[in-house]
């Protein structure tokens, strides 16, 4: 499962890879810059698809529908969604 703080990360890291500011790609992307910032840094609880998808667009990215795996998740995927949660609660309880 891809949670929005991932997505947030790998948003960020593809607008510094292509040399651009936050500002240069919210613009792009027809966004707030402080909505961009809230979603790179895991702030964001929920950002409609619209959004999400015109930030993609502008970094030259696509959403991707795939088959979900059915496996059951392993011991280490546990732990590491359980780490993602508590760095999200961290993040937003600091505000």
């Amino acid at each position: 499962m891809l949670f929005l703080i991932d997505v947030g990360e790998q948003i960020a890291t593809r607008r510094k890879a292509a040399g651009l500011t936050q500002a240069e790609l919210a613009k792009m992307a027809r966004v707030s810059r402080s909505t961009l910032d809230t979603l790179e840094n895991g702030r964001m609880g929920d950002l409609g698809y619209t959004k999400v998808n015109n930030i993609l667009i502008a970094l030259g990215l696509e959403f991707k529908l795939q088959v979900a795996v059915s496996k059951r998740p392993t011991l280490d995927d546990l732990m590491l969604e359980n780490e993602r949660e508590d760095a999200e609660l961290r993040r937003t309880s600091r505000f």
